[in-house]
């Protein structure tokens, strides 16, 4: 199904809207079903369709998590263009693009195609992930905290004992790395897109001073660790990888978070990303540096309206005997 229904407001982030005083404020999820057995949704092989964006950090978490599960042959996965316009993220069949796919389940042309078929009456933003039901035809979950909380555990049945022990969410540190997340979340994660999607000066320094704070604090929890919390790879490091390793390529010039770059500014918090990048391939096999760059300097036209997409740094990640 493809839909010509008008929701620019919603698909093109070139008409995106700001508070009154300039700030940007990020909608929440609209689908938000669990999957769990005995449920109207229960963990099935081949059952579930996770569409994502390389581009997207959000959407990237659950790549990350998919492949640290092993759940490859058992959710199949979908990749858009970069190229998000007019009508949002296209598909491969409307926008050709390296490593982007056609919509295998209904030939969509667009992500929104989705929406609308869940919900005709949709009013909400077009986003990634979607995790997609093929048996009931409608979006599960698009809140990525909470797909990448289900591939962690709902599946574990269904993969080798070796992949189902990996937790990514311990119940033993699982106050920590909610704390952890609670700040990440507002003044890194988000605090990026604060910063950049900022229409006035004053609520552009509200944004970017906190996130330059936070990263110092990171910085000083990550001094001679690996990991966030307790010695172990966990979700907290899945959720800051996303935006760390966006930062240089994209954040710094694009959103003029250009206190400081992680590489010259960050010892701490450039070594744990590297190590990540280079000794884990679940977090390299999931970048795609030319998906990040092409999509936030495309469209973002409120920010770069030349459509200009810078080719820097160079590398795009530095080696890890790299000073």
């Amino acid at each position: 199904m493809t839909t010509t229904k008008g929701a620019s407001e919603w698909s093109d982030i070139g008409k995106m809207k700001t508070e009154a005083d300039g700030s940007f404020k990020r909608g929440a999820s609209s689908f938000r079903s669990w999957i769990k057995t005995g449920t109207e949704f229960a963990p099935e092989k081949n059952r579930y369709h996770l569409y994502v964006s390389y581009a997207c950090p959000w959407a990237t978490r659950t790549l990350i998590t998919r492949k640290l599960k092993g759940l490859e042959e058992i959710i199949p996965v979908s990749v858009v263009s970069p190229h998000m316009g007019e009508d949002g993220w296209p598909f491969a069949n409307v926008d050709p693009f390296p490593d982007a796919d056609v919509d295998p389940l209904y030939n969509s042309s667009h992500v929104k195609d989705l929406y609308f078929r869940a919900d005709p009456n949709y009013t909400g933003r077009f986003t990634v992930p979607v995790l997609w039901d093929t048996k009931t035809h409608t979006i599960v979950n698009n809140e990525s905290s909470e797909i990448i909380r289900m591939f962690n555990t709902e599946f574990n049945d269904l993969i080798s004992p070796e992949k189902a022990t990996i937790d990514i969410y311990p119940e033993a540190h699982r106050k920590e790395i909610d704390n952890i997340n609670e700040w990440v979340y507002d003044t890194v994660n988000n605090g990026v897109y604060k910063a950049g999607f900022a229409s006035t000066q004053e609520a552009y320094e509200k944004a970017v001073y906190p996130l330059f704070v936070s990263l110092d604090r990171l910085e000083k929890m990550l001094a001679g660790k690996d990991y966030l919390v307790g010695n172990t790879l966990t979700e907290a490091d899945i959720r800051l990888f996303v935006t760390i390793i966006r930062f240089d390529p994209v954040y710094v010039g694009h959103f003029k978070c250009n206190i400081r770059d992680i590489r010259s500014g960050y010892p701490a918090i450039h070594t744990w990303l590297r190590k990540l990048y280079w000794n884990n391939s679940v977090f390299k096999d999931t970048t795609n540096f030319e998906h990040i760059k092409v999509h936030y300097y495309w469209s973002q036209t409120k920010v770069n309206p030349t459509r200009v997409v810078a080719v820097g740094p160079d590398p795009d990640i530095k080696p890890l005997n790299a000073a």
